[in-house]
Formats: structure tokens, C-alpha cells, sequence
């Protein structure tokens, strides 16, 4: 299955989640960026849930960038493969060095993205984490547990693509995984897209600062309406009882 790109990719995604029953504004739906907010956001659009992100970062290989050993999650979940970090040569010293990078991009895509906007509430929601694609897994994996610790009702990890090992390795993490595509010759994310251009920070960012808009507005208009409602309750006159309602009060 090849999609044309992330919007179209994850408004089937949306339609195959929507079918196994996510939907609702009790429902969160957490971006991995930058790609994976693209997709997110088609999701969160059509489930009518709130979106957000989750910064879940690779630890590269060395020599290797695009070879993840582990993932570091919003700073503080380390998840780390020691086998494989034996086998490529990465020692602790060059671990503790990528992690340090890591953390300050963390850092500083947070400040970006979030500026005043306070981290979501996790625990008793159902919660899906969404990227445009899962190769390796344990960026996901680690967005996943570090999740897991508070406490949602329900946590699904969501892609339009995935390897199949990936996928049936997350499903140990997850209550559910949901993949449009497992291809047995992945090869990588990109290959499944006609598009697959880079999404800028900037780009991002605008995703999650309008969709917080909306979320704020429609808030303010719930609140408004429930206002109205009240004080026209409560400036309402008592209708006189009949004599046989008094009777049976």
C-alpha cells in the first residue's frame, strides 16, 4: 500500500481507528514529531479527540544516524537496546554523550512547541500515540511505556506503515496496535509515500497551536452556552402547584 502522503495516510488511518471504536473528546491522540503530527492531526480531526505531542527521540548509532539503539521520551524514559549497542560498538561514554544531545533537543522543541501550553492530562483517557511510520520500534516503544506509567484507560499505538516485527513487538506495550500496511520487505518509512518531504518545526508547531485554538474556543463556547442556560434556569418564576400536586408533595 503506498500513500500519497501523510494527510491522505492518516485520514485512512483515522477511518480504521474509528472502526475499532475510537472516537470522542475523552480520546487524546499524541503526535510523535514532525512527521507523525501530520498524520495525528488528520486523526485527532476526524475522531474529534484532542491532539498533542509526545517527543520521543532516537539514540543513533554511531556512524550510523538512521540506525536507532534506544529512545530517550520528553527527557527522562531511556529505553536502550544493549545488544544491539554492543554489536554496532557504542560505548557508555558515546551513549551518555547521545543522550545529552537528545535531552536538549527535547528541551528545546518543547520550549518551541509548547511555549505556555500546559503538558495534557493522561490518566483514565484513551489515549493513541500516532507517527507516519514504525521501522525499528523503540522510538515508539519508549513513547509507549513512558505513557504506560500514568495510568491511561486505554493505550493504542497507531501508524499508516510499519515493519511487522515492529508492530507485533509493540503489541506487547500497547492495549492495541493499529497498522494500515505491514510489508514484509520494509526496507524504510519513506519508501510507502509518494510524498514524503521533511516537516519543518515551524510547520508543527502551527499544528498543534491551531488545534489548541479550537479546542479553546469550542471550551469558551461550551462554558458560554452553559452560562446562558443557568441564569435562565435561575430567573425562571416557580409555576403555581395545582392543589393536587401540593397534595402529593
Amino acid at each position: 500500500m503506498i500513500f500519497r502522503d501523510r494527510r491522505e495516510a492518516g485520514r485512512q488511518l483515522a477511518a480504521a481507528l474509528t472502526r475499532r471504536g475510537y472516537t470522542g473528546k475523552g480520546t487524546l491522540v499524541l503526535g510523535i514529531p514532525r512527521g507523525g503530527l501530520v498524520v495525528a492531526d488528520e486523526v485527532a480531526r476526524a475522531l474529534s479527540a484532542t491532539l498533542d505531542v509526545i517527543i520521543a527521540r532516537k539514540l543513533r548509532a554511531p556512524y550510523q544516524p538512521e540506525l536507532g539503539i534506544g529512545a530517550l521520551v520528553n527527557g527522562d524514559h531511556i529505553t536502550l537496546n544493549e545488544e544491539l549497542s554492543r554489536a554496532v560498538g557504542a560505548t557508555r561514554e558515546y551513549i551518555d554523550r547521545e543522550i545529552a544531545y537528545q535531552k536538549e533537543e527535547i528541551e528545546r522543541r518543547l520550549q518551541f512547541y509548547r511555549k505556555e501550553h500546559p503538558a495534557p492530562e493522561v490518566s483514565g483517557k484513551t489515549v493513541i500515540v500516532v507517527d507516519d511510520g514504525i521501522a525499528t520500534g523503540y522510538t515508539f516503544r519508549a513513547a509507549l511505556e513512558s505513557l504506560r506509567e500514568r495510568h491511561p484507560d486505554r493505550l493504542a499505538a497507531a501508524a499508516p506503515v510499519a515493519a511487522p516485527d515492529s508492530a507485533e513487538m509493540l503489541k506487547a506495550f500497547a492495549d492495541e496496535v493499529v497498522c494500515l500496511s505491514t510489508p514484509v520487505f520494509f526496507l524504510a518509512v519513506g519508501r510507502w509515500y509518494q510524498n514524503f518531504d521533511q516537516v519543518s518545526d515551524e510547520e508543527a508547531a502551527t499544528i498543534l497551536h491551531r488545534n489548541w485554538s479550537r479546542w479553546s474556543q469550542a471550551a469558551l463556547e461550551d462554558g458560554f452556552i452553559r452560562f446562558h442556560l443557568e441564569v435562565k434556569w435561575i430567573g425562571q418564576k416557580p409555576k403555581k402547584l395545582s392543589s393536587l400536586q401540593e397534595r402529593q408533595g
